[in-house]
């Protein structure tokens, strides 16, 4: 008797070679590398006036492969379709059906999905086969072609009124209003003066000072909110007795964090590894599809990584917890572990992100990574583990201290146990109160004004954004879903609507025009309510409440009016080049700033009759220690930053980090600016100094 053959299909050719160790002779594995079909790039590919139907086509360069595929397809009896388990690939999946002409053919073809790429996880797919889910397709059919609508429809309007290769989408364009909403309200910012009043006490019988905080009266909290304010309580307090009303002991517990969504894992990664939402996604990715361990062979080693879920499984559970009872001990284990509230935008079909096997542990697994995947999947495998681990538990002391009426405190906390911070610090675990009290202090410890400590401050502006935070506050806000984020934020940085320096996210002039004409002309499109609505109405189309053609249907009409309203209306935007102080050699004009895929150079806007250009050389206000001439910011072939002489090649100076305007007082050479340290560039020296606040502000 023949034994039967399966196919089994995925996205990617790195699951091929994961999978295909798992299962025996009988299954053959493939990959569609992706979609095999979309709409045509060189139309809409809509037809308003026939029932809003997409008009899919054969993704150019993917013939040979659905070729190769069909061949495939013909001497197996059973296909399993084992695209991502997301709306994504269920499309995909339903895609290939057609491309393949599966549901033409005497065979049987089901999906399977799998939240991760293990032996377990896939055989138990192929126990638990499945058709496929038409309101999960129309979900993400219902996405493409309302965003293909919006963005076919205002990207020639943009390109006619301020700038050819411009783009505008449903997302993208909520995502930079919401940015140039904050740089506006940093621009309008008027900074509030206020003081903070400390009293160093001395404590008769000890030697250590205690430094008590300006608290307010008797009667309640009291805001400083002038010099003359302050200087009303020093008066006040000059002659009196400071005395320990109250003492309160008391203990606090830090619970452990949850696992990672795709959004809180961006955030985390931006924060902890300084890597790009996009960064963070393709080396996710990796981990995901499979890494080479030796002789263990292609493992996946973390779960999918597009969920805004932190569900996790119980088999997940009880492995974490066997692990944490051998290497930390029973009082470690979380008595309970429970996922954050589900809210109306959380969908449950993946568990959060966590490694697949916790005993591949970092140190494990090291030598098969990347600096970059080690780095990724030590943070995945410490949070994940964290969240399984006991709180954290803190002794804490107030006091309230009383001269007249007018009271001070001081606050105190140590912690008694580390539970889960063994494994994983949370952002604010540095900030914690460094404050010790003595032991022997209580009611009757005799107190002594040594000194008071008086500052002004200012109230800050908000903060810009950075990749962390807009992904944050998109997620907060309902824009988008977890898969949608890192395109997002990558489409308006390639836009040039934004650009990044340091971490912070900056609207350049071409995006603040962009927006403008989106609010004036589109207010409905980046208005945040309605493209948080949108998306859970595409929500209610993947349950099956809602048809995906009537979301269409009730959008359509009134953007068209719109959009017709805003042809004729808009004015023209004219955005030109910055012009430079650097001369055409070759026709004398002034050339002009222009951008390319390595960042900005200089072009001579005689263009097409002088096509000359030249690197743009971006001075930092730092002289050569060579020569003496300009250090500018320089760019590799493949777009990696240095710092080097503007003279070169003639002076050779460079340097990977930037250098500070202030020179090294030792030896009078470079400090190169490293985190939050000036660190000088001669080896001989090796000076390193804090970084001054005009250089943390630079």
């Amino acid at each position: 008797m023949a034994v039967k053959k399966n196919l089994l299909i995925v996205e990617s050719p790195t699951k091929v070679k994961t999978i295909k160790k798992f299962l025996g002779d009988n299954y053959e594995i493939a990959a569609s590398n992706g979609h095999v079909r979309d709409l045509p790039k060189s139309t809409m590919g809509v037809d308003i006036e026939n029932d809003y139907e997409p008009k899919y086509i054969t993704i150019r360069g993917k013939g040979e492969l659905l070729a190769a595929l069909r061949r495939q397809v013909k001497k197996a009896d059973h296909i399993y379709l084992a695209t991502d388990p997301d709306r994504e690939g269920e499309a995909i999946s339903w895609h290939l059906i057609t491309a393949l002409n599966l549901d033409k053919l005497d065979k049987k073809v089901s999906r399977i999905t799998f939240n991760e790429i293990t032996k377990n996880a896939v055989k138990e797919s192929l126990k638990n086969p499945r058709e496929i889910d038409m309101n999960l397709v129309d979900a993400q059919q219902a996405r493409r072609v309302l965003d293909r609508i919006v963005g076919y429809s205002i990207s020639p309007l943009l390109w006619e009124k301020i700038k050819r290769g411009l783009s505008a989408g449903r997302v993208q364009s909520v995502a930079l209003k919401i940015i140039c909403d904050r740089e506006a309200e940093i621009d309008a910012f008027i900074p509030e003066e206020y003081w903070s009043l400390d009293a160093i006490l001395k404590v008769k019988g000890e030697k250590k000072k205690l430094v008590a905080h300006y608290y307010g009266t008797k009667k309640g909290k009291v805001e400083l909110k002038s010099k003359e304010d302050v200087e009303k309580i020093l008066k006040d307090i000059e002659k009196e007795q400071f005395e320990i009303s109250e003492i309160k002991k008391g203990e606090r517990t830090k619970k452990a964090p949850l696992p990672f969504t795709t959004s809180t894992l961006q955030q985390e990664a931006s924060r902890k590894l300084n890597f790009s939402t996009q960064k963070t996604m393709r080396t996710a990715q990796q981990l995901y599809e499979g890494i080479e361990l030796g002789r263990k062979g292609g493992v996946g080693l973390i779960s999918y990584l597009r969920t805004d879920s932190t569900r996790i499984s119980d088999e997940a559970q009880a492995m974490a917890a066997d692990y944490i009872t051998n290497a930390f001990g029973k009082d470690y284990l979380a008595t309970s572990v429970t996922a954050k509230k589900e809210g109306a935008n959380i969908q449950d079909a993946h568990e959060a992100i966590r490694p697949t096997d916790v005993n591949n542990t970092p140190t494990v697994v090291k030598e098969y990574l990347s600096r970059d995947q080690f780095r990724l999947y030590q943070l995945i495998w410490n949070r994940f583990v964290a969240s399984q681990m006991a709180a954290a538990k803190y002794e804490t002391t107030s006091v309230k201290i009383d001269a007249g009426e007018h009271r001070f405190t001081v606050s105190a906390s140590k912690p008694v146990f580390l539970g889960f911070m063994n494994v994983y610090q949370l952002d604010n675990d540095e900030e914690e109160e460094k404050n010790t009290l003595s032991k022997g202090l209580d009611e009757k410890s005799v107190l002594s004004l040594d000194d008071t400590d008086p500052k002004q401050h200012f109230t800050q502006p908000p903060a810009h954004y950075t990749e962390a935070s807009l992904v944050h506050d998109l997620e907060t806000l309902g824009i988008g879903r977890p898969s949608t984020y890192a395109p997002t934020i990558t489409t308006i940085m390639a836009r040039r609507y934004i650009t990044k320096e340091n971490k912070n996210l900056y609207v350049t002039e071409l995006g603040s025009a962009v927006n403008k004409m989106m609010n004036d002309a589109f207010p409905q499109i980046v208005d945040v309510n309605f493209t948080s609505n949108m998306e859970l109405l595409l929500d209610g189309i993947a349950d099956g409440s809602i048809k995906w053609k009537t979301v269409i249907e009730n959008f359509y009409p009134d953007f068209n009016d719109t959009l017709e309203k805003a042809q004729e209306e808009m004015e023209k935007v004219d955005i030109a080049d910055e012009v430079s102080d650097v001369i055409c050699e070759n026709c004398g004009r002034n050339m002009v700033i222009k951008y390319g895929p390595h960042g900005k150079f200089l072009a001579c806007p005689g263009f097409p009759d002088c096509r000359n250009t030249k690197p743009y050389l971006e001075k930092i206000g730092v002289p050569c220690p060579v020569c003496g001439k300009e250090v500018v910011l320089r760019r590799t072939k493949k777009g990696r930053i240095y710092y080097g002489c503007e003279n070169n090649p003639e002076c050779d100076f460079m340097v990977w980090q930037k250098p500070s305007k202030i020179p090294c007082p030792k030896c009078g050479g470079v400090m190169l600016i490293k985190s939050n340290k000036l660190v000088c560039n001669n080896p001989e020296c090796g000076h390193v100094m804090d970084k001054p606040k005009e250089d943390k502000q630079d």
